[in-house]
């Protein structure tokens, strides 16, 4: 079982890299469709902004791809993001994989915009495979200033500000709005769970 890192160009792969092979588990970086063509499962990672990851996508050829791909595919952070219909931030059309509009997290008094930290996981779909061997109440990292609001694609939440979904998915797609790469054991088990989900 191979995982494919999908290189955006605009996204640090190394903590991703770090966190598969702490876990034993085989990946490939690349950056076009073909470069990742017989992995068994795909990882869209992000950082930065949505218009040029959104640029890269669609330059490299992934944005039409990944409509048809019936793979196992999670997002994290921007990753997850892109997975959505639209996003606030630069107000542009995303993939399109998962019905709903990305949102800008509302700076509440007191509250430090964008979040960066440590929040709990509140678990909405307990059954779902990715979240296998996760406890409710359980801290993992955010780095985010847009968020998907809770929907029918929700399988965790968190808050701040508002309530934001955590984990997300869609059929094959999965997202998760934190890094489960920096997030500890949790992180780890998730991360061990997409590895080992039914393709």
């Amino acid at each position: 079982m191979t995982i494919g890192l999908i290189d955006t160009r605009c996204a640090n792969l190394a903590s991703v890299r770090f966190a598969l092979e702490r876990a034993g588990l085989d990946y490939r970086t690349g950056v076009a469709p073909e470069e990742l063509a017989d992995c068994d499962r795909l990882i869209l990672p992000g950082v930065g902004s949505a218009r040029p990851a959104m640029e890269q996508l669609q330059k490299s050829g992934w944005a039409k791809v990944l409509h048809e791909d019936q793979r196992p595919l999670m997002g994290i952070c921007l990753g997850m993001q892109l997975l959505f219909s639209r996003s606030a931030e630069d107000e542009i059309d995303c993939l399109g994989l998962i019905d709903g509009a990305v949102e800008k997290l509302p700076r509440d008094a007191g509250s430090v915009w964008p979040h960066m930290g440590w929040n709990t996981l509140d678990l909405q779909r307990s059954d779902d495979a990715l979240v296998q061997g996760i406890e409710a109440g359980e801290y993992v990292y955010f780095v985010h200033g847009f968020f998907a609001p809770v929907g029918p694609y929700t399988v965790a939440s968190t808050t701040y500000g508002a309530e934001c979904s955590a984990v997300v998915r869609q059929g094959h797609v999965w997202g998760c709005q934190f890094h489960p790469e920096r997030s500890g054991a949790a992180g780890a088990q998730i991360l061990k769970n997409f590895a080992e989900l039914d393709a």
